[in-house]
C-alpha cells in the first residue's frame, strides 16, 4: 500500500514531535514542591516512564546485593529506602488517576503495568542475598539504632519476613504465584466494579416518577442523563454504599424499589457483571498465603500487624457493640414501621398525609393500634426522613441551601484546621491539574512557612470509582528533601453551571473526614518516605479522618461555613438547632450497616483456604456470616455487600474493616480531650500535632494515644454515647 505525499509528510512532522517530547514523569518537576505537571504528561508516557523506573530499581537493588563491604544500615537500608524513589514518583501519579479518572486508555494501560510491578515486587522480596543483608544489620545494629532508624530497619526487615523471605523454595515460588494471581484478580475487580455500578444507573423517563425531590435534585438527575447517553431524560446514579440517599425523598415506592435492587444486585451475576468469582479466588488466595505463613486464617496473618493484634481481640469488641446495639436498632426499626403504617403510601402527585407524632420520638399515638406496615429496605430512608421532619421539624432539602460545597471548604474545613492547627491556605490556579473540576491550594504553617500543596476532586463523574478517599502526588520526608502533596477525592453532585453544588450533612462530614487524613498527610515531619504521613496500621489510620469530623459540628466552625448559598446568611438559630439535633437522629443504622460489613469482610477471611465456598454460594455464605453474629436484618443491610465491597477486595481493608468502628472509640477519647482543653485551642491543636500528626509510624501507636490523652487504653464506651444510642 503506497502512501500519498502529505500524508507522509504528516507521519514525519508526527515523528520529529514526538521525538522532541521528553517524558516529563522521568525528570524532577520544575513546579512549585515539584508537583507533578499535567500540561505535559501524556497518556503514553507512563509505560515508558514505569519500565525506566523499573530499571533503575533494579539496578540499584543489584548494587546493595554487590557491595563488597559488610551490610550496615547506612550501604544496605538507606540504599534500600533510596532505590525506588523514581518508580514511587511514577506510581503515584498514574494510580491516582486510575482511581479518580479511569479512562479506557489508563485502564488498558493498568492491565500491563500491575504485572509488571507484581513481578518486581516478587522479584525484591524473595531476593535471598538482599534479604541476607537485611537480615545481618537487623541482627547487628537493631538495638544500637535509635528513633527513626531503629523503626527503619524494624519495618524493612519485618516486611521481607512476612512476605515470606524465609520460606524455603518451594513454598517461595508459590507464593510468588499467588501474590502475581491476586494483582492479576484486584485488576479485573478494579475494571468490573466500577462499570457494574455505571451500568446499574436506573434511567427514568417521566418527572411525575422524581415527585419529593428538589428542583436541584431534579436538575442532577437531569445532568446525569446527558452524561451517561441520555438513554432517558432522567437518570439516577449509585452510589458506592448499598443504601442510596435519594431513597430519602422518592415518593415513587416503585422506583424506590428499582433504585435499592440496582445498588444490591449491580454485581452479584443478576445482571451481566458478577465479582462473586473473583471474590472466591481472592479470598481462597489469601487463606492459601496464610497457612503457608503459618497462620490459621487469613485474619490472623493480618491483624498481627495492627493494634488490634487478634481476630479474637477484634471479635472481642464487635460482640460488645452488637450486644449494646441490638436493642437500639430493633426499637428503631418499631418505630419506623409504626410511623410508616399510618402514612398513606404517596400519591401520583407525590402529596404524603403526615400523622401526629410525640416530640419524644415515640411510636406516633395514631399509629400505636395500626397493623405494622411491611417496611422494606427501600422504604426505611424514605420513612425515617418523614419521621425526622416530624418530630424535629427538619429536612435535607430545607438545609442543605446552607451547606455550600465551597463555603464548606474554605469557611469550613480550612477554617477549622486554621484555628486548631495554625494553618492558612492560598488557592493556587498556576499549578496543572488534571481535571477541570479539580483545585489546588498551597498550604502554610502557623509561622507563614509553605508548608504543602492540597488537591481537591470533589465530584462525581464515570470515570472515577466510587467512594472518597486521600492520597498523596508526594509524601514529606527528610531525607528526600519533599514536601507533601495530597488531594482529597469524592464523589459529590456537581450543581448545573451557574449554580452552587449544595451538600447533605453526611457529605459535609466526609469532607472534614477526609481532610483529616490530608492532615495526617500536611503535618507529617519524618525522615524517611516509608514512616511518614498515613504510613500506620489500618486501624490506627483512620482515627485523624474521624476525630477531624467532630470539627463540623462545633459552633464557632459551623456558624462560618453554615451559610445560605444565595444570601450569605448564616443558618438561623432556631434550624441550627434543629439541624443538630437531628444528627444522632436513628443512628443505629449507621452502626448496623456499619458492623455488618466489618462482620462480613471477617467471616472471608476467617475461613481455611478449604472453607471457601464456591462463587455460586457466596451470597448464601454471607447470609450465614451475618445470622451467626445476629446481624442478619433486611432492614439494615450491610454498607456493602460481598460483591461490591470494594474496600476488601479491591483496596487495602481485607480483614481490616473493624478499623472504622475500632478508630471511631480513639476519634471520640481524643475529642473529649479537645473538648475539655477548648476545641479549637491552637495549644491542644500544636500538641495534637506534635504526639500524633507529625509522627507517622516512627513510634508505637498505643503510647502516642496514651501521651497525648494520658489514657493507658482507649475506653470504647465513648462511642455509643457519641452515636446518641
Amino acid at each position: 500500500m503506497t502512501i500519498g505525499i502529505a500524508s507522509a509528510m504528516t507521519m514525519q512532522f508526527s515523528a520529529c514531535k514526538e521525538a522532541q517530547h521528553e517524558n516529563p514523569l522521568l525528570a524532577e518537576s520544575q513546579l512549585p514542591y515539584g508537583a507533578p505537571d499535567f500540561s505535559k504528561i501524556q497518556v503514553t508516557d507512563y509505560l515508558p516512564a514505569f519500565e525506566a523506573a523499573i530499571k533503575e530499581k533494579r539496578e540499584n537493588i543489584q548494587k546493595i546485593v554487590d557491595c563488597p563491604d559488610s551490610a550496615t544500615f547506612e550501604n544496605t537500608i538507606l540504599p534500600y529506602e533510596e532505590s525506588g524513589r523514581l518508580l514511587d514518583r511514577v506510581a503515584r501519579v498514574f494510580f491516582a488517576l486510575v482511581e479518580a479518572d479511569k479512562t479506557p486508555e489508563l485502564g488498558e494501560l493498568e492491565k500491563k503495568i500491575q504485572p509488571m510491578l507484581t513481578d518486581l515486587e516478587n522479584e525484591i522480596m524473595f531476593n535471598k542475598p538482599l534479604f541476607e543483608r537485611i537480615r545481618q544489620v537487623y541482627d547487628r545494629q537493631h538495638d544500637a539504632l535509635q528513633g527513626e532508624d531503629q523503626k527503619l530497619l524494624e519495618e524493612t526487615y519485618k516486611e521481607f519476613v512476612r512476605k515470606g523471605a524465609l520460606l524455603p523454595d518451594d513454598k517461595m515460588e508459590r507464593m510468588k504465584q499467588i501474590n502475581k494471581r491476586i494483582a492479576d484478580l484486584q485488576t479485573e475487580w478494579g475494571d468490573m466494579l466500577p462499570n457494574a455500578t455505571n451500568d446499574a444507573v436506573v434511567w427514568v423517563d417521566s418527572a411525575a416518577d422524581l415527585a419529593g425531590l428538589s428542583e436541584a435534585d431534579m436538575a442532577q438527575c437531569m445532568k446525569d442523563a446527558e452524561s451517561r447517553g441520555k438513554k432517558a431524560p432522567y437518570a439516577i446514579v449509585i452510589a458506592n454504599t448499598t443504601q442510596q440517599q435519594i431513597l430519602a425523598s422518592l415518593d415513587n415506592r416503585e422506583l424506590r424499589r428499582k433504585v435499592y435492587e440496582a445498588s444490591v444486585h449491580r454485581a452479584d451475576g443478576t445482571g451481566k457483571y458478577n465479582t462473586y468469582p473473583l471474590v472466591c479466588e481472592i479470598a481462597k488466595l489469601r487463606a492459601e498465603q496464610a497457612e503457608i505463613m503459618g497462620y490459621p486464617n487469613y485474619a490472623a496473618y493480618s491483624l498481627e500487624k495492627t493494634m488490634a493484634k487478634t481476630p479474637e481481640n477484634v471479635y472481642a469488641f464487635l460482640k460488645s457493640l452488637i450486644a449494646q446495639y441490638t436493642p437500639k436498632a430493633d426499637a428503631e426499626t418499631k418505630a419506623i414501621e409504626a410511623f410508616a403504617a399510618a402514612v398513606p403510601d404517596a400519591s401520583p402527585s407525590g402529596a404524603t398525609a403526615i400523622p401526629d407524632a410525640s416530640p419524644s420520638g415515640a411510636t406516633p399515638p395514631s399509629a400505636t393500634n395500626a397493623p405494622l406496615f411491611s417496611l422494606q429496605p427501600y422504604d426505611r430512608f424514605y420513612y425515617s426522613a418523614k419521621m425526622k421532619k416530624q418530630l424535629l421539624n427538619v429536612s435535607d432539602d430545607e438545609v442543605k441551601p446552607y451547606f455550600n460545597a465551597d463555603s464548606v471548604l474554605l469557611n469550613g474545613v480550612f477554617y477549622a484546621a486554621g484555628r486548631a492547627y495554625g494553618l492558612t491556605f492560598k488557592e493556587r490556579k498556576d499549578i496543572p491539574l488534571y481535571h477541570p473540576d479539580m483545585r489546588a491550594f498551597e498550604v502554610f504553617d502557623r509561622d507563614g512557612k509553605p508548608k504543602a500543596l492540597f488537591y481537591t476532586d470533589y465530584y462525581r463523574r464515570p470515570t472515577k470509582r466510587g467512594g472518597a478517599w486521600m492520597d498523596g502526588f508526594q509524601k514529606q520526608s527528610r531525607q528526600w528533601n519533599q514536601q507533601p502533596i495530597i488531594f482529597n477525592v469524592c464523589n459529590n453532585a456537581k450543581a448545573p453551571e451557574g449554580k452552587p453544588s449544595l451538600l447533605t450533612w453526611d457529605e459535609v462530614t466526609t469532607m472534614f473526614h477526609e481532610f483529616g487524613h490530608a492532615l495526617h498527610g500536611i503535618l507529617s515531619d519524618c525522615q524517611y518516605n516509608r514512616l511518614s504521613g498515613t504510613s500506620v496500621a489500618r486501624d490506627f489510620v483512620e482515627m485523624p479522618s474521624q476525630f477531624n469530623e467532630s470539627f463540623a459540628a462545633i459552633p464557632e466552625v459551623f456558624d462560618h461555613y453554615a451559610r445560605h448559598c444565595e444570601t450569605g446568611e448564616p443558618m438561623p438559630a432556631d434550624l441550627k438547632e434543629r439541624m443538630l439535633k437531628s444528627i444522632n437522629f436513628q443512628t443505629a443504622y449507621a452502626l448496623g450497616e456499619n458492623l455488618a460489613a466489618t462482620c462480613v469482610d471477617l467471616a472471608w477471611h476467617m475461613l481455611a483456604a478449604k472453607d471457601v465456598p464456591t462463587p455460586d454460594k457466596a451470597a448464601d455464605f454471607e447470609t450465614a456470616a451475618l445470622r451467626q453474629v445476629g446481624l442478619l436484618n433486611e432492614q439494615i443491610p450491610p454498607r456493602y455487600h460481598t460483591s461490591y465491597f470494594n474496600h476488601v477486595f479491591g483496596g487495602g481493608y481485607a480483614a481490616g474493616y473493624y478499623s472504622y468502628l475500632w478508630t471511631e472509640v480513639l476519634a471520640v477519647n481524643i475529642a473529649d480531650v479537645f473538648a475539655r482543653r477548648g476545641a479549637l485551642d491552637p495549644a491542644t491543636g500544636r500538641d495534637f500535632c506534635d504526639k500524633i500528626l507529625s509522627r507517622g509510624n516512627t513510634g508505637d501507636l498505643m503510647q502516642m494515644f496514651t501521651d497525648f490523652t494520658g489514657m493507658q487504653q482507649p475506653d470504647a464506651s465513648s462511642l455509643l454515647k457519641a452515636r446518641g444510642l
